[in-house]
Formats: structure tokens, C-alpha cells, sequence
């Protein structure tokens, strides 16, 4: 493979005047005399097509092809710079005019840019990698989002397992605890939360009603998180000062979950003028006549404030919950008619009760004409999940819909009968360059064992770390044990 002078590549990498993408990723790179190749049912693989073909040691960072709207990198050029130098290892990058690190950025830390990544034994992304992306017998490492069976996911990950490849899914990275370690969590929270209250202030605009939150723009369009939070600090200044008008007050915003998605929530709302009371005082705080408007009401739910067992003459125990969620159900609903706004930061899968159902709404809305409840800020983001009302998910240049309680129909837009639900699937790549840099920090310890490890090798004798043995979900063609029960989902 010869590449071209780094002088060259600068150039040719420079943004045009007019700001469009710079050059194609042919003109970037030029390939002669590479690996010779065959294809395998369309896709480029080396000649040698036994397990051990690929080179231990490259590895790859692939252009995300899922949403225009995605910038994230899993992979900073400084790890680059670090894998390159100090680790020994060949890292091979897609182009993309999109990624929130310019193509030379990865040049200039020791990458090599290439469109064909056939030379790569193990492939880093970030969102989830269509079917007709894969190549044979490689290693991928992304974000699957089959772990729950999830059927829209199910088509790749049989493939993966025709192509006899091996998955390594991020989400499955844990200790010995069962902690997560590599996660965009905390990012989905700022973002999250920017978005929610930029929501809040268009759905009061909507109403004819102007509060210091209409400054607010969606995390995507500031430069940066620091630009954000200076945009936050003159709101903050406007609601000390001015208040928010009398027709709204008190303003509540509860937040439901305290893991790291609910941790960056609230570090965005600590940067507001707000007052943290429990669940219990939420429920009489309308009653009140000492509410302020000069700040935002915050409470947290936790799974004791939202759930009971079925029988209740049996205590609430957490691991029990946890253990037999089935044997609970929801008591949310008498909160909900105090709320301005819920955030939703909560695991959800179909095992545990809902956090909002459409009957719980259909009854806000029967018993008020105008109930206080404006927005929903769905930060888990499962369709027809946590929240019942989430139809679809969303992204950034269309982040918002209204659900009509009526009719159970949704629209674009904040303005409607039921409330206003923000929904985007991917909310960390609104501030992709902090996202990517605390992610590809948690990363940095275990990429270099990731991309030398010999995947030709049995999965009983893989040399992972055990944090990323645990994620393995796919190796050479074959579920691992611990995620056979993936085995019922792939049927047809």
C-alpha cells in the first residue's frame, strides 16, 4: 500500500472554501500493490481465506454509516497516536467528512486512511453495522444492540455468525461486579437534558407563554459543551432574576433512574437556579404557598418511589425487584400530575413494569383538560418501552413529537394536545468531541489487547481481559455460552 506524502495528504484533507467535505477517499489514499484479494459474497477479503489470514495487530476504524447525524469516533486520534507508537499496532481509518476528528488529525497521529479495511483482523465502531457492511472472519467491536434479542438487530448479528466473525459489544464490557465500563452514558444525560429544556421552553412558546428556557438551543448546535453551559449560565441569570411567569409555577422536573444517563441530567440542571425536594413533597408542592419562580423543583425516582410488589402485604426489597420483577407493578401514576416535565433515565426491558403507560396519559388527560405535564424527555429511548407513548425514536433535526391522547396518533412538533416527547436514539454524538474523548478514554486500556489478541484461537483459550471476555458475544461464527439464549431470537 502506498500512501501519500502527509504534506499531501494535508492538502487534500483542508476543508474547500465553501465548507463542503474535503476530497473523495480515493483522493486521499492511493493503493498499489496491496494484498491480493478474492471476494466473498461481495465482500473483499485476502486471498488466504483460512482463520488466520488477517494480520494480528491491525485494526480498524470504520466511517459510521447508520444516521448523517453521527460524529462519534471510538477511537481519538491521541489513542491512535498512543496504539501507533507505544502499542505496535497498524490502524487503518475510513474517511469520513462527518467524524467530529478530521481525517488528518488521524494522519498525523501515525493512521494510515484506507477505504478498503480487508487488511483489518479487528474493526471499532460506534452505532450498529448493516449487514452488507460486514467482511468475513474479522472482529468487530461496536455498539450491537442485540444483547435483548431486539429484532430489528437480529439480520447483523446472523450474519456475523455466517460470515464467521467475532462481535465484542461495548455494552457487555463489565467488571467483576457487573458494572458497565465503556458507555456514552453520561453524554446521553447533558445532551439529553439541554435537549429536554430546550423542549420545555418551545412547548411553553407554543402555549403563548415566554420563560428564560426559550433561549435554550439543542445540544447540537453548540460547539462544544463549555459553549453550551455559557448558554446555560445567562438562563440561569434570567430565571434568578426575571422567574418563570405565574400561569406555570411551580416548574418540576423529575428525573426517574440515578445511573450515569440520570447523573449527566443532573449535572446539567445543577447549573440552573433549582431546588432538590423528594418525591413525597412533589406531590404537595401545588399546594403550597411558598413556591418560588425563580427556580426549577428537581426530584430523582428511585425504584422504590415507582414500583410495589403485587402483594401488598410484602415489603419492597430492591434485589428482589431486580430478581422477579414480575412480581411488581407501577405506582407512578399519583406523580405524574405534578410534574412539568419527566425525564426518563431508566434500564428498561419488557421483564419490568412501565414508567408511563398510554392508559396513565388517557387518564391525565380525561381528569384535566390541561394537565401540567408538558414534556417527556425519553432518554432511554425504547419504542413502545419505559414510556408507552415513545412510538418512534428521533434524532436532531427532528427531535420531537406530540402524542394526542385522543386519538393516539403523533406529530412533528411541540405544539399539540398530549405531551411533547423528545426521543433521539444517539443522543452523545450532540457533543461528539467530549463524548468520544471521556469514551475513548475508558477504552484506551483495553484497545491495544483488543487489537493483538489471536481470534484464530478457541473461545476457552482467547487471551482477552476477562472485561472484554464478558463481551463477546459472537466468536468465530458461534454464540458463546453465556449469550446462547440469543439462539431463540435468531430463529425465523
Amino acid at each position: 500500500m502506498e500512501i501519500l506524502p502527509l504534506d499531501s495528504i494535508n492538502q487534500l484533507a483542508s476543508p474547500n472554501p465553501d465548507g463542503s467535505s474535503p476530497q473523495t477517499f480515493e483522493q486521499l489514499v492511493i493503493t498499489r500493490g496491496s494484498l491480493p484479494s478474492t471476494t466473498q459474497d461481495g465482500y473483499s477479503v485476502p486471498s488466504d481465506s483460512s482463520w488466520g489470514c488477517r494480520v494480528t495487530g491491525v485494526i480498524a476504524i470504520r466511517n459510521e454509516t447508520k444516521s448523517r447525524w453521527e460524529r462519534r469516533a471510538p477511537l481519538t486520534p491521541d489513542l491512535v497516536r498512543h496504539l501507533v507508537h507505544n502499542q505496535d499496532v497498524t490502524v487503518l481509518v475510513q474517511p469520513s467528512a462527518r467524524r467530529v476528528f478530521h481525517d488528518k488529525e488521524y494522519v498525523r497521529a501515525g493512521a494510515t486512511m484506507a477505504s478498503d479495511l480487508g487488511e483489518a483482523s479487528v474493526i471499532f465502531g460506534v452505532k450498529e453495522i448493516p449487514p452488507e457492511k460486514l467482511q468475513p472472519k474479522t472482529t468487530y467491536v461496536f455498539f450491537s444492540h442485540t444483547v435483548k434479542g431486539q429484532p430489528q438487530n437480529m439480520p447483523t448479528l446472523r450474519r456475523l455468525m455466517e460470515l464467521e466473525c467475532t462481535l465484542i459489544d461495548y455494552e457487555k464490557v463489565t467488571d467483576d461486579q457487573g458494572r458497565r465500563l465503556i458507555f456514552f452514558g453520561r453524554f446521553a444525560g447533558l445532551a439529553g437534558m439541554i435537549d429536554t429544556l430546550w423542549t420545555m421552553g418551545q412547548r411553553f412558546l407554543a402555549r403563548g407563554i415566554k420563560t428564560p428556557l426559550s433561549e435554550i438551543q439543542p445540544a447540537h448546535t453548540y460547539d462544544s459543551l463549555e459553549d453550551a453551559r455559557k448558554a446555560l449560565a445567562k438562563v440561569s441569570r434570567s430565571i434568578a432574576d426575571e422567574g418563570f411567569p405565574a400561569e406555570v409555577v411551580p416548574v418540576t422536573i423529575g428525573i426517574a433512574g440515578y445511573g450515569n444517563v440520570a447523573k449527566g441530567a443532573q449535572e446539567i440542571l445543577a447549573d440552573l437556579p433549582h431546588r432538590v425536594i423528594t418525591p413525597d413533597e412533589l406531590r404537595e408542592l401545588d399546594s403550597s404557598s411558598t413556591v418560588s419562580a425563580n427556580c426549577i423543583y428537581t426530584t430523582t425516582f428511585k425504584e422504590e418511589d415507582l414500583v410495589e410488589p403485587n402483594d401488598p402485604q410484602r415489603p419492597f426489597d430492591l434485589q428482589d425487584y431486580y430478581n422477579h420483577p414480575e412480581g411488581y407493578r407501577s405506582k407512578f401514576l399519583p406523580f405524574l400530575p405534578h410534574l412539568t416535565v419527566l425525564v426518563n433515565a431508566n434500564y428498561w426491558d419488557e421483564r419490568y413494569p412501565r414508567l408511563v403507560t398510554l392508559d396513565s396519559l388517557q387518564d391525565l388527560h380525561s381528569n384535566d383538560g390541561k394537565p401540567k405535564l408538558q414534556v417527556i424527555g425519553d432518554l432511554g429511548c425504547d419504542i413502545g418501552g419505559n414510556v408507552e407513548c415513545t412510538l418512534k425514536c428521533t434524532d436532531p433535526g427532528d427531535p420531537v413529537f406530540t402524542w394526542n391522547p385522543a386519538t393516539g396518533e403523533i406529530a412533528s412538533g411541540t405544539a399539540g394536545p398530549g405531551p411533547a416527547v423528545l426521543a433521539v436514539d444517539f443522543l452523545p454524538t450532540e457533543l461528539p468531541r467530549e463524548a468520544s474523548e471521556e469514551f475513548a478514554s475508558t477504552l484506551s486500556r483495553f484497545a491495544a489487547d483488543i487489537g493483538t489478541a489471536d481470534y484464530s484461537s478457541s473461545f476457552e483459550n482467547l487471551n482477552l481481559p476477562p472485561e472484554i471476555k464478558r463481551a463477546v458475544i459472537v466468536h468465530r461464527g458461534a454464540l458463546t455460552p453465556d449469550y446462547r439464549y440469543l439462539e431463540d431470537h435468531l430463529m425465523p
